[in-house]
């Protein structure tokens, strides 16, 4: 059995994290959920919406990702997992999102284990140097200049 994976999150990066994990593992469709919060929805009915997409996958594995914690897509979030077998994560990201699809087939606190290591591990500085990864300019003779 496969977990299922609820994004909630402000319009419309919960549909854009979607479609870029579907980019990469379109098999993936029926596991990953979208679910975008607009500016003006109440709470009530962003709450009843997640509960109709969550559907059956609240008592039978369900990992819900969420934007920012303490803004409305998370405060939904935690009262539809509240009482429920699905655990919440926010500060969802790409890296986050491609480790969880990877490993929606293992149990739900091993799911949880992974997409957080995914996600932090998918954020770093990443140092950039002329001479190993870019070109210098064909026309630039001025020596005293420094690439940008």
């Amino acid at each position: 059995m496969s977990n299922r994976i609820l994004i909630i999150a402000h319009a419309p990066l919960a549909q854009a994290l979607r479609d870029c994990a579907m980019h990469v593992y379109a098999e993936c469709a029926a596991d990953v959920i979208a679910l975008d919060v607009l500016p003006d929805a109440q709470p009530e009915d962003t709450l009843a919406q997640a509960i109709d997409a969550a559907g059956e996958a609240l008592n039978n594995g369900l990992l819900v990702l969420t934007d920012i914690f303490g803004a409305t897509p998370a405060n939904v979030a935690q009262k539809l997992v509240a009482g429920s077998h699905a655990k919440l994560i926010a500060g969802v990201n790409l890296p986050m999102l491609f480790r969880s699809v990877c490993y929606r087939h293992e149990p739900l606190d091993a799911l949880v284990a992974r997409a957080l290591t995914g996600g932090t591990q998918g954020v770093m500085q990443v140092a950039i140097t002329a001479p190993h990864n870019q070109n210098g300019r064909i026309h630039d003779h001025d020596l005293n200049h420094h690439l940008q």
